[in-house]
């Protein structure tokens, strides 16, 4: 018997769209470009070749066309972990429940989506403007540890070994890694972007070491992060959303990766303030090869 979602689970607004996004059904892609910024979504949508909606909801801007003569939406998720759980699991609930009897269906939908986002190296190579794919997404959210199936998905030797590297705090919650889609990987990164293990912050100061009047609990943390080596890899950056898109992606049949163009180095403390242009051609070459 098909499992059926409760209205107080899975509320669908009067109009038959879904609760947040405010998308119907009928609107849904195979292929998804994920922004943080809602102006971000104009851009991207400036290269499609036909634009046939447009839904702004909160933070959550969508712009659904055609590219290259195949159907694309670019969604913005706002920022932070918290708000990817929101647009993975709306998104897959317009994929894969009946909005009309609330059953969730026998034959599941995979959608390919991929997050191009702006991050901060930790690594001393990593200049300003590099694309850096989360080939290994570092999840210091907690957000996967709330779904059944969590380790199945997880690099837990990884987990492990960093925390006993870092001194993990206890009061924080427990990491998780999890892989980006490899197929995805190899398809959006070929031989021109750095393939990375990134770091998803719940939050952009003190969760990412930044000290401003608060003294951090753990000023070595960033230290530890940067030395800790595992199979011979470093950890590269710092970003807020790839791990939950990795995480919960896995955990539901969809195919994930992030990308991010590099536009601070925390290692040797630059800045690019300047970085949209860099931005724009990123989001240029992973349209052309999603």
């Amino acid at each position: 018997m098909a499992k059926i979602i409760p209205p107080s689970e899975l509320i669908i607004n009067p109009d038959g769209t879904v609760f947040h996004l405010h998308l119907h059904p009928d609107q849904l892609t195979d292929r998804i470009i994920l922004v943080g910024d809602p102006a971000r979504v104009d851009m991207v949508a400036s290269f499609f070749d036909t634009k046939t909606f447009e839904v702004s909801s909160r933070e959550f801007h969508t712009i659904g066309g055609t590219f290259g003569g195949k159907p694309i939406m670019c969604l913005s998720h706002g920022i932070g972990p918290d708000n990817i759980d929101i647009v993975i699991n709306e998104l897959d609930a317009l994929a894969n429940v009946d909005f009309a009897t609330r059953e969730v269906r026998n034959d599941l939908r995979s959608l390919t989506m991929v997050r191009i986002g702006t991050s901060g190296a930790l690594q001393p190579e990593l200049t300003l403007g590099t694309p850096v794919i989360a080939e290994k997404s570092i999840g210091f959210d907690g957000v996967l540890n709330y779904y059944a199936g969590r380790n199945e998905v997880a690099d837990l030797e990884f987990e492990k070994a960093m925390c006993e590297h870092t001194r993990w705090n206890p009061l924080w919650a427990k990491p998780y890694v999890v892989d980006a889609d490899p197929e995805l990987v190899d398809r959006i990164g070929c031989d021109d972007m750095v393939r990375g293990n990134t770091i998803s912050a719940v939050g952009f100061y003190g969760p990412q070491g930044r000290e401003l009047r608060l003294p951090l609990a753990n000023p070595d943390l960033n230290r530890l992060i940067e030395e800790f080596e595992y199979n011979g890899r470093k950890i590269t950056n710092y970003e807020m959303e790839s791990a939950p898109l990795a995480g919960l992606g896995k955990l539901m049949g969809h195919r994930c990766m992030t990308v991010c163009s590099i536009i601070a180095n925390r290692f040797k403390t630059e800045a690019n303030p300047n970085y949209k242009d860099g931005v724009r051609s990123l989001v240029e070459t992973v349209l052309n090869r999603i």
